[in-house]
């Protein structure tokens, strides 16, 4: 729907500009004009006193979504090894096939990756739609779209979930455009609406400083990425079975326009944040790069790895991927140390389903202190090494029984 001004009633109060969330409204000779990018919203209509601003039929026509059904999840793997968002998507895709009362699905493409059937199965797929072909060894944007985009063309499904890692990122819009519809990145959180069974979709916006809840109310499939590290991994049923559907995969020439030359692999120390069980970040209350020399002694005495915050990439004192946070990345450890981090909204949205939460800061007000499970006030490079000093004597004391 769409909306109409009638002039004959509009007074000129300007109450729907005002109102109007868009800026698609303004006044013209005293007269509200609503421009090219009005959503529809009907904000206006609500504000408007004199009843001057009507819904109007744009007599667009959508597709009978009735049709759609069924929750995918794109199974995707590298060098034959699946992702571990694969697995959280899997378990929150669960819940909500379960709340639509519909099956969740897998989509795997690859070459001679058929042993990785079983595992998703073990992890809840009650189908997987798997695509074998020579051009889909190794990731390429026209080759996976073709075959997922036509799939979802055959088979429509309801919903389609994607990890929000670099190929999700890329797959993802080519996809939504592919089908027509929308998508909405970098989710944090996914509902089912219990009135109309939509999804609702919850992402960070404005840099973290508000979350906004999407809906996709008039094309299917609804689509996301999510963030790794934020939804809780499905549990794993050995020896639990579904049903196999092997997609036909064809390409004419020249329809896949990249070609993998040679793959290049940093040699470079990298985070593996995602997995990890202990995180211990540090923030700009180090000091300097050399800070995390400390935290890493740590990490290494809990069997962990560091992280960091982004002021700190941005000074240079660290690699990016080891930046937990709003653009860096969404993590959920068992216990998560925050050294000298301030915990400005935008780390926050990173770290905070840690399980546990220790937060070390001289200043007893930092804002991470109000999402802590356990503070510490005091000098980090006092309160480390005394840490570090009472695991040892831990460890010393496990070993003196044994």
């Amino acid at each position: 729907m769409a909306v109409q001004v009638i002039n004959e009633k509009c007074k000129g109060c300007t109450k729907c500009v005002k109102s109007c969330p868009f800026a698609a409204i303004t006044m013209e000779n005293k007269l509200a004009v609503i421009g090219d990018n009005c959503t529809g919203c009907n904000a206006c209509i609500d504000s408007c006193p004199f009843k001057a601003i009507i819904k109007i039929d744009d007599n667009r026509e959508f597709e009978d979504l009735s049709a759609y059904k069924g929750v995918w999840v794109f199974a995707e793997q590298r060098e034959g090894k699946i992702m571990p968002v694969v697995f959280e998507l899997l378990g929150e895709g669960k819940k909500l096939a379960n709340e639509v009362g519909t099956e969740l699905c897998a989509v795997l493409c690859g070459k001679d990756v058929d042993d990785l059937v079983n595992e998703l199965y073990a992890y809840g797929a009650d189908k997987v739609y798997l695509a074998d072909h020579e051009e889909l060894k190794t990731y390429r944007t026209d080759a996976y779209t073709k075959v997922i985009s036509n799939a979802i063309k055959e088979y429509k499904p309801e919903i389609v979930l994607l990890g929000a890692t670099h190929i999700g990122r890329d797959l993802g819009p080519c996809l939504a455009v592919k089908a027509n519809t929308g998508l909405t990145a970098d989710c944090t959180k996914l509902e089912i609406d219990p009135e109309d069974k939509k999804i609702k979709q919850t992402r960070p916006a404005f840099g973290g400083n508000l979350m906004a809840t999407i809906v996709c109310p008039n094309h299917r499939p609804q689509m996301s990425t999510v963030r790794p590290g934020v939804m809780d991994r499905a549990s794993y049923t050995p020896n639990r079975r579904g049903e196999l559907i092997r997609l036909n995969v064809s390409f004419e020439k020249d329809e896949i326009r990249t070609k993998v030359i040679e793959i290049v692999k940093s040699v470079g120390e990298k985070a593996s944040l995602t997995d990890a069980e202990i995180i211990v970040s540090g923030g700009m209350g180090l000091g300097s790069a050399e800070g995390f020399d400390l935290l890493r002694k740590l990490a290494d005495k809990l069997g962990g790895t560091i992280g960091s915050s982004r002021a700190c990439v941005d000074a240079g004192w660290i690699d990016h991927s080891f930046q937990v946070g709003q653009t860096g990345t969404t993590v959920k450890p068992r216990i998560y140390f925050a050294c000298g981090i301030s915990g400005a909204i935008q780390h926050l949205a990173g770290m905070q389903n840690s399980d546990i939460i220790v937060a070390i800061n001289k200043n007893e007000n930092a804002p991470i202190f109000e999402v802590a499970d356990y503070g510490i006030v005091g000098d980090l490079y006092k309160v480390i090494p005394e840490i570090i000093e009472a695991v040892d004597d831990l460890f010393n004391k496990i070993d003196d029984v044994a």
